[in-house]
């Protein structure tokens, strides 16, 4: 049986509901002691609540777990499919490879890529702009699932004269000015090839992750589609 919040909820107002009734047990409900225990018996039980579910939360998003993949994941390929079961789209990792500029990756090289890539976006405060796994601004497009939008290979690579997706995106980082995708033009950030490829790295590993079909529509839009 899987517990999800529904059930934990349920679970924290029926023990408040009954370790309150006995410890109030023979007090009128006027008493302000009655609600005194009362709020003591909600309190403490929603304590410990949330110290379960914030664990239960750490384990379900650290890397390396169903919901967040190894950093080796940008050895395949990953696509977005629309699982009834959930509701949403999710990704879909492999089986077959897809390598990153040509290369596979170890777990530490990929590791240090993408916290490299990381990096490269906090210092460039890109989510003054962008929004990143919910996180950021609106004016320009949302990055969570950058690496699988089909303008990429639709357009881009025509675009930059790119063999490839990745090589694309790359260029287009390096050079955002030549480049001009929509009314609102995005500057020149100075990105050089290997922050890049560093950048497109963290891109494609974030595509990876299970965000419960954030941002909402994404392998429904039109745009995506194309």
């Amino acid at each position: 049986m899987k517990v999800g919040w529904l059930e934990v909820t349920v679970a924290t107002l029926f023990l408040t509901l009954v370790l309150g009734a006995v410890w109030t047990r023979g007090r009128n409900w006027l008493d302000p002691e009655f609600w005194k225990r009362y709020a003591i018996i909600g309190s403490a039980i929603m304590f410990i609540a949330l110290i379960i579910l914030t664990f239960d939360t750490l384990a379900k998003t650290k890397i390396g777990s169903d919901r967040v993949p190894s950093p080796t994941v940008i050895n395949y390929k990953i696509d977005y499919k629309y699982d009834p079961e959930k509701g949403y789209f999710k990704p879909v990792i492999g089986p077959e490879k897809e390598l990153l500029f040509g290369k596979e990756y170890s777990e530490e090289e990929a590791m240090e890529l993408i916290v490299k890539g990381k990096l490269v976006i906090q210092s460039r405060a890109c989510m003054d702009c962008h929004t990143l796994l919910g996180n950021g601004a609106y004016y320009a497009p949302d990055l969570t699932k950058a690496w699988l939008d089909p303008k990429w290979e639709k357009v881009m690579i025509a675009a930059t004269q790119s063999k490839t997706k990745e090589e694309a995106m790359v260029k287009f980082l390096m050079h955002p000015d030549k480049y001009a995708t929509w009314t609102r033009r995005m500057p020149n950030l100075d990105i050089d090839e290997e922050e890049a490829k560093a950048v497109v790295a963290y891109l494609k590993w974030m595509a990876a992750i299970n965000t419960n079909g954030f941002p909402d529509h994404f392998g429904e839009s039109k745009l995506v589609k194309f």
